[in-house]
């Protein structure tokens, strides 16, 4: 693969929701264990899955960033919580 073309196979990954490249990565899963693809398929396959992976783990961060910040009060503290002696 030369740069040029890894470069749009990463950007196309980046437009990707998280449920799209859940299911592209199992689709490479499946081919993969077939064991029917040739080493050098193989290996871009497994390139692939590589950055679709490291996408979905950076789509979930995201995500539980997002609902962490949604459970904290304004004063940074659980949602629902009370300092210390209060109560």
């Amino acid at each position: 693969m030369t740069d040029t073309t890894e470069t749009a196979a990463l950007s196309d990954i980046a437009a990707l929701s998280f449920e799209a490249a859940m299911g592209e990565l199992e689709t490479i899963v499946r081919r993969l264990e077939s064991g029917d693809v040739s080493l050098e398929e193989s290996v871009s396959l497994y390139e692939r899955g590589h950055a679709l992976r490291s996408h979905c783990e950076a789509r979930l961060a995201a995500a539980q960033a997002r609902i962490e910040q949604v459970s904290l009060a304004a004063d940074g503290r659980p949602a629902g919580t009370t300092p210390f002696g209060e109560g």
